[in-house]
């Protein structure tokens, strides 16, 4: 193939440049891009750009050539993910920074209904969730089976993110599509701490979902209990307390 495609085993993508920015070949890429500048912008047959390649690999130099040329930075694939959703979720700090500085939308949605923050959270990348919400990122953003991120880091039982998202006025009673509440989904997968944590920033305990369940009626008998003192105000001791 000429300079479009690819032709190349193991490549990703059948489009030369978008192969070169995953491998991180920037002399290569920077030569044939500046050759033909249309090339930066090219989508392949996922509908990914050079730019969506370089995040998705983490190649630092490779995005900042491109954003120095002025390519979109809110282009889509064909599954709607923007290079921002990329790099949120493949846990690139410095490539977010930098998406974000050229005006990524911190709010895009795939057609999952998820935006970058649901991915963060999801996987735990907490620097890239502060970055994300302090540029304006919804902490209560629904996707299609209207699952926010909050129910993500407490089913994956991620305390710290739980405490990120919280910190930026997270609602802890939204349902999902099943009538979840984020502290159902802790309850089921016993994540005692993140539980707690809910419960102690209003999280209640008597919402049923639609198996007409609520939180303690999911959780394990005695953690049950826990968190019902918890709720209604009483201290629960600690293991030193109880010694």
């Amino acid at each position: 193939m000429g300079a479009d495609g690819a032709g190349m085993e193991g490549s990703v993508s059948d489009v030369l440049v978008c192969d070169l920015a995953y491998k991180g070949q920037l002399d290569e890429l920077k030569a044939r891009v500046l050759e033909d500048k249309s090339l930066a912008t090219k989508t392949d047959q996922d509908k990914r750009t050079a730019l969506h390649w370089a995040c998705s690999a983490g190649h630092t130099d490779i995005v900042d050539f491109l954003l120095g040329l002025g390519v979109p930075v809110n282009d889509k694939d064909d599954a709607d993910w923007t290079p921002l959703h990329i790099a949120a979720s493949a846990g690139r700090d410095d490539i977010v920074k930098a998406l974000i500085g050229k005006g990524a939308q911190v709010n895009a949605v795939n057609q999952n209904g998820c935006s970058p923050l649901h991915y963060a959270a999801s996987k735990n990348r907490q620097e890239i969730a502060v970055m994300l919400l302090s540029n304006g990122a919804n902490p209560d953003a629904t996707d299609s089976l209207h699952s926010t991120p909050l129910h993500r880091a407490a089913a994956k039982g991620n305390l710290r993110m739980i405490q990120i998202l919280l910190k930026y006025h997270a609602s802890t009673n939204i349902q999902d599509s099943e009538g979840n509440t984020p502290l159902h989904l802790a309850c089921d997968e016993e994540r005692v701490d993140e539980a707690k944590l809910l419960v102690e920033h209003g999280a209640s305990i008597y919402i049923e979902n639609k198996e007409d369940k609520t939180p303690l009626q999911v959780a394990k008998a005695g953690f049950g209990a826990v968190l019902r003192r918890l709720a209604e105000g009483i201290k629960i001791p600690t293991t030193l307390e109880k010694c």
